[in-house]
Parts: structure tokens; sequence; C-alpha cells
């Protein structure tokens, strides 16, 4: 995990209420701050929190690029709207300053070295989870958080556990991990046990304007073009060569941060059989193309480590691993593991793990165990 960061540090700041002011010392003892992103998702958590009697504030974060590129529409014009549909204050908060240097500068840094970065974790666990929840604490005196995130908190006996959604297929638990465990009993997740369809549903009825709203499926700071956008030229068109896994010229690349480990279309290569992206050297601007078999592996490791559940994270303890968002986590057991690092061996070899992404481990319960950013195998 990242050392402690403070407020003042970033220059993070309020933006005058959209809406009407939250009212200081005016409401109940349930108050919850909810991050709306302008999507039908975050819409519906902030109004079904609202029908269960919470004191509701919306919350958007104001960063760099997003609402200047995108051809969507700002989010945060939906987020203040939708607000004022349901009846709630709403606030812009300014994190430009430490998004910038917090998300987009390691994103950037990250394909330069040839890793495959993860922002949108990043920007969970570094702003809001950390920076902007504590800001909203100490400027509206609210301690509770919500997001319209697809997962689930479970309260059991005094224990407190971050879970995959009822909706597995929708579940973003992976990108949740990373939420300190301190926090979880003041985190709440209203659409944990609906489907998407069903929040849909809610949204028409309620005649929201983001009702119908299609997901974006790009980096919020990238608009509506690729991730390519965010890099910048320099990095994105440095020539280099392709090798095989041997280390043998066999053409050349327009760049290793347009290439990620397991990429196959896009390459600019035919080898007469299905070849990817299996190791990318930024200290020799080359990468190099395996098969399938090649390029997996069994045995994974990860550093930077937030652990959510301590007794469980121990050698040769089973457990189920994912490498990426989408899919089921695999079996696994843990071979090494300490308070920064882990390193697990899956029982069948794992598709092109990629370092920068995540490894998060969950229990047989789907309680996410811990998760930290995936490193290169030893050489």
């Amino acid at each position: 995990m990242a050392e402690a960061m403070t407020v003042d540090k970033w220059n993070i700041r309020l933006v005058e209420s959209s809406l009407s002011p939250w009212k200081l010392g005016e409401s109940g003892p349930k108050q919850i701050a909810v991050m709306m992103s302008g999507g039908v998702d975050s819409s519906i958590a902030a109004h079904l929190l609202k029908e269960q009697g919470w004191d509701v504030l919306g919350v958007t974060m104001n960063i760099p690029v997003s609402c200047k590129v995108s051809l969507r529409g700002c989010c945060g014009a939906d987020a203040a709207l939708v607000c004022c549909d349901i009846g709630i204050p709403h606030y812009f908060i300014d994190v430009a300053e430490a998004f910038d240097e917090l998300i987009i500068e390691p994103f950037r840094r990250a394909y330069a070295e040839g890793q495959t970065p993860n922002p949108c974790i990043d920007c969970n666990t570094l702003l809001k989870f950390s920076l902007v929840w504590d800001f909203v604490e100490a400027n509206f005196g609210i301690a509770y958080l919500a997001t319209g995130h697809y997962a689930r908190i479970i309260r059991d006996a005094g224990e407190v556990r971050l879970a995959r959604a009822r909706d597995k297929d929708k579940d973003q638990s992976y990108f949740l991990y990373g939420i300190a465990r301190e926090k979880l009993e003041r985190f709440i997740l209203p659409l944990g046990e609906l489907t998407k369809s069903e929040v849909r549903r809610i949204a028409s009825k309620l005649n929201l304007s983001v009702a119908e709203k299609p997901e974006s499926m790009e980096l919020c700071f990238a608009g509506e073009g690729d991730y390519r956008a965010a890099l910048g030229e320099q990095q994105a068109e440095r020539e280099g060569d392709i090798t095989d896994m041997q280390g043998n010229r066999i053409g050349a690349h327009r760049g290793i941060s347009n290439y990620t480990l397991g990429q196959r279309r896009g390459i600019g290569f035919a080898g007469g059989k299905p070849l990817y992206v299996g190791r990318i050297d930024a200290r020799t601007n080359t990468i190099a193309l395996g098969e399938r078999d090649e390029v997996s592996s069994r045995s994974i490791s990860a550093d930077c480590i937030n652990v959510l559940i301590p007794d469980k994270l121990a050698c040769e303890q089973r457990l189920f691993g994912k490498i990426r968002s989408y899919g089921d986590p695999r079996a696994c057991r843990i071979v090494e593991a300490s308070r920064r690092d882990m390193k697990v061996e899956f029982d069948e070899p794992q598709f092109a793990p990629c370092p920068g992404q995540r490894l998060v481990l969950y229990d047989e319960q789907d309680n996410v165990v811990a998760g930290g950013t995936i490193i290169p195998p030893a050489k």
C-alpha cells in the first residue's frame, strides 16, 4: 500500500454546491456520502440509501481531461441532475492535482516500463477511499461512504468482509480490494444484491435521465478514446524489435506502450499460428511473442499488498485468485506471504499474467482476503 497521504498536500478543495447545500448539524445520525459518476449505478445507489432513511450527500470528483473530451457529456453534470431529481445535495470536489500525480503520471510510467496498470483500482484506493473520504469527513462530518459498485459488505458476528456481488457476471470486488481494513465497517454497497437489469428497471420507474445511459468502457481521463490518448506521442511511437520467446528477432513493433501481455490482435506480425505478446522489455525496447502455453504461468507474485483477512494469508492456505477483473477466481495456494508481498501457485496455468495488473485472492465464501500488484517473475 502507498504511504499515508494528507488532503492538504494535494490541494483538494470543495467546489460550491451545485444544488441545495448540505446543512451541517441539522441531519440525523445516518449520514452518508455517495461517490457519483453520473451513471445509473451510483445514481440508484444514492436513491436506495435515501429510501432506507439515510441523509445522503452526492459527491463527484472533478478530474483532469474527462469532461473536456467526452462525447457522452460531462459526468458531473449528470450526477448533479440526478441529485436534483431524487432530492439530495450535491457537491463537486476538485481533485485535479492529486489525480494527475497519483493516477495519470503513474499510468504513463507503467506503460513506459512495459507494464499494464489499473488506474481504476488506484483511483479507488488512493482517492475515493482515502483522500476524498477523509476530505468529506473533515468538511461535512460524514463518516460513511457508498459507491455504486457491484460487490457486497458482509457483516457477521462482529466481522466485516468485502465479498463478491450476487451477480457474479457483474461483480466488481476486484476493483475494491485496496480499501483500508478499518474503513470496511463504514463502507456501504447498496447494489451488491442486485443485477444490472434490476438497477435499470428502478431507474426507469423513477424516470431518471440516466436510466438507459450506456456504460463507459474507456478510461475516464482518456474520454471516448482508448488509453493511448493519455500516453503522449513520444511514448507511444518509439519503434523497436519483436522477438520470439527465445530472443530471435522476427519483426518490428511501433512502441511498447501499444502492447499488453496476452495481446493477439493488432501486433503487426503474422506467424502462421496464434501468437501472443508474452514479454515486454522496456530496457531493450523489445516485445516477445509466444504461443499460449509459453505466455502462461502457474506461479504469480504481487507486492504492495492490502490484506483484509489477515488470518487467511498464510503459507499453504488454499484460496482462489483472479489476475484480471473478469472471470471467476481460480484455485491456488499461497507459497509465500509477508506484510508487503505474496506469491501464489495456481492449480492450472494462468494466461498472460500482466505486471502492473492485480492479483486478488478470495476464500471459499467469496470474501476478499488480499490483493496486490503483480510483479514480473524473477530472472
